[in-house]
C-alpha cells in the first residue's frame, strides 16, 4: 500500500490510456473471439456452435474472392504508393521557401478530403459518358471505358484513387526523414563525383531505412483494412456490395455485409478475428525482417 500511495500520481496519469486501450482495443478483440464461436443475430442470446463460423467462412466463395482482391490490391498499391510518395518528397524537398510550402500543402490536400468527396470526384473522373478520363482517352480515339463497372479495370481504378489519397501522408513522413539527413553527406558525395541518382541510391534510401520501414508497415496495415473507397466508388449498400461480380469485394466490406446485411454477427466476428490475427502476424513479421536485416 505505501508503494501504491507513492506511485499514485503516475498510475493516475496512465489510467486514461489503460481505460481507452481496454475499452476500444482489448475488449473488442476478446468479445469478438467469444462471439466467433456463436450463432448470434445481435438480439437473441448467442448460441454456441463451435468452429462452424470459421468453417463456413473459409469455405465461402466470397471470402476467397475478397482475399484474392486484397492480395492484388496490396501487391500493387503499397509499392506504387510508396514510390509515388517518395518521388513527391524528393520533388518538394528540392524547392525552398513559398514553393516548397505550396507543393507540400497541395499534395497533402487529398489526405484531408472527406472520403465521400474524394469518391465523388473520382466517380466523375471515371464516368463512362462525360468523365474527364474518358474525355482524354477520346482525344486519342480510344473508346469509352466504364472503369467502375468493368471487372478488368475496377481494381486498378481503385488503386489509382488510393495512391492519390495516401501519397500526401507518406510524402510528409518522407520529408521529415529527408530533413534529418546531414547535408555534409551529399556534399562529400558531390565532391567524389556522384550524380543525383547515385546520391539517392547510396545516401538517401539507406538513411531513410527506419522511415521506410514505418511507411511500408503502415501502408500494409491500412491496405488490409480498406473499406470506404471501394464501398463509395461502387455505390454499395448492405444489400449489394463489392461491385460487379465482386471485383471490388474486400475483407472488411464482406465482414460488414455479413454483420449488418445478413445479420450474422457470429460470422462477422470470426471474420474480424481472422483479419486481426493476420494484421498482427504481418506486423510482427515486418519487425522480424527489420531486426534480421539490421543484424
Amino acid at each position: 500500500m505505501p508503494s501504491l500511495r507513492r506511485h499514485l500520481p503516475q498510475y493516475l496519469m496512465i489510467a486514461p490510456f489503460v481505460v481507452l486501450f481496454v475499452a476500444f482495443f482489448l475488449y473488442p478483440i476478446v468479445s469478438g473471439f467469444y462471439y466467433s464461436f456463436h450463432d448470434w443475430n445481435g438480439v437473441d442470446a448467442p448460441r454456441f456452435i463451435g468452429l462452424a463460423n470459421y468453417e463456413k467462412l473459409l469455405g465461402s466463395r466470397d471470402f476467397g474472392r475478397a482475399m484474392g482482391n486484397l492480395a492484388t490490391y496490396i501487391s500493387i498499391t503499397v509499392p506504387l504508393g510508396i514510390l509515388v510518395a517518395f518521388g513527391l518528397a524528393l520533388l518538394v524537398d528540392s524547392f525552398t521557401g513559398r514553393w516548397a510550402s505550396f507543393f507540400r500543402n497541395a499534395y497533402f490536400v487529398p489526405v484531408v478530403l472527406p472520403a465521400f468527396l474524394a469518391a465523388t470526384i473520382w466517380r466523375w473522373i471515371y464516368a463512362p459518358n462525360f468523365g474527364l478520363l474518358n474525355m482524354i482517352l477520346g482525344w486519342f480515339g480510344i473508346p469509352s471505358i466504364n472503369f467502375l463497372n468493368d471487372t478488368d479495370s475496377m481494381i486498378y481504378a481503385l488503386i489509382a484513387v488510393d495512391v492519390w489519397v495516401s501519397a500526401g501522408f507518406n510524402m510528409v513522413i518522407f520529408l521529415a526523414g529527408l530533413k534529418n539527413i546531414p547535408g555534409e553527406l551529399y556534399e562529400a558525395a558531390r565532391l567524389d563525383g556522384a550524380n543525383k541518382w547515385q546520391q539517392i541510391v547510396h545516401i538517401t534510401v539507406p538513411m531513410l531505412g527506419p522511415v521506410m520501414f514505418f511507411v511500408i508497415t503502415y501502408s500494409i496495415i491500412s491496405a488490409m483494412q480498406v473499406f470506404d473507397k471501394p464501398w463509395l466508388l461502387t455505390g454499395s449498400s448492405f444489400a449489394e456490395y463489392g461491385g460487379r461480380r465482386g471485383a471490388l469485394l474486400f475483407p472488411v466490406m464482406d465482414m460488414m455485409g455479413r454483420a449488418f446485411g445478413e445479420v450474422h454477427f457470429g460470422e462477422a466476428a470470426a471474420y474480424g478475428f481472422l483479419l486481426t490475427v493476420a494484421i498482427i502476424l504481418l506486423t510482427l513479421a515486418s519487425f522480424a525482417v527489420r531486426k534480421w536485416r539490421r543484424s
